[in-house]
């Protein structure tokens, strides 16, 4: 009986290690946020997509008609390329200085919040990078409303 209980735990033993091998070789390995975005190219992808939305959106337009849309497509890009990682380094103003005097309220962020989750569909990006993008934006929120 006892070499019976041996050999079972040599064979529960084995499988484990299989299983695990196995698991190993099917588990992607971590991608940055940046990678998962598609780099250089999907950022601008979604910048482009982005400023598509906006210019449909009667919520938040008037916010943007006086804008210079190239150095805004530039410094998104920029901005999102940072903070998910990327080898970008932002240059532009901060959230504060761009946004005091528009007085922006809740009704117009969760407006821009939209349009950024639009283009981020319309480009088929999947939720969990959705997610993750718009985790690390949130914060800017106190930076951007009522300023």
């Amino acid at each position: 009986m006892h070499g019976s209980f041996a050999q079972i735990k040599k064979l529960l033993i084995a499988y484990s290690i299989a299983l695990l091998l196995i698991a190993c070789t099917t588990i992607k390995p971590h991608q940055s946020l940046y990678d998962a975005l598609g780099k250089q190219e999907g950022i601008a992808r979604l910048t482009d997509a982005f400023i598509e939305e906006i210019q449909y959106d009667k919520r938040v337009l008037p916010y943007f008609l006086k804008s210079d849309i190239v150095r805004f497509r530039e410094k998104f890009i920029e901005q999102l390329c940072t903070i998910s990682g990327g080898p970008c380094r932002y240059t532009g103003d901060t959230m504060v200085d761009v946004h005091s005097g528009m007085d922006i309220n809740e009704h117009h962020f969760n407006a821009i919040v939209e349009d950024l989750i639009l283009a981020m569909e319309n480009i088929s990006l999947p939720t969990s990078t959705q997610n993750q993008l718009l985790s690390l934006l949130a914060p800017m929120r106190s930076d951007i409303i009522y300023r």
